[in-house]
């Protein structure tokens, strides 16, 4: 038998590229360019990210989990959390016409 969330998330998640601007840049002293450099990817891609116009892909979950020695999941997560949340406030007219069913 599955386990019924009926919580609703009033707050949206925050971003990866928030996190990222936020916490990670300023704890460990980082820069865009650093960062882009440190990961091997171009400017404009650490930029996209961390403006929240860009997504974190798994490739790019590998590279932060390794530089910040945290896990993929955690990064992947988050883009999850956030991806969840901005697709039901787009369906959400959809979702309401939409019954549940109960299994007999």
């Amino acid at each position: 038998m599955a386990i019924v969330n009926k919580q609703v998330r009033t707050v949206k998640p925050t971003h990866p590229g928030e996190m990222l601007r936020e916490d990670f840049l300023p704890d460990y002293e980082l820069s865009a360019t650093s960062l882009a450099d440190a990961l091997g990817v171009s400017r404009q891609t650490i930029n996209e990210l961390l403006r929240e116009r860009r997504a974190v892909s798994p490739a790019m979950a590998l590279l932060l989990s390794r530089l910040f020695g945290n896990s993929p999941e955690f990064w992947l997560n988050a883009q999850r959390a956030v991806d969840l949340w901005e697709e039901k406030k787009r369906q959400d007219k959809k979702l309401k016409r939409i019954r549940p069913l109960n299994a007999a």
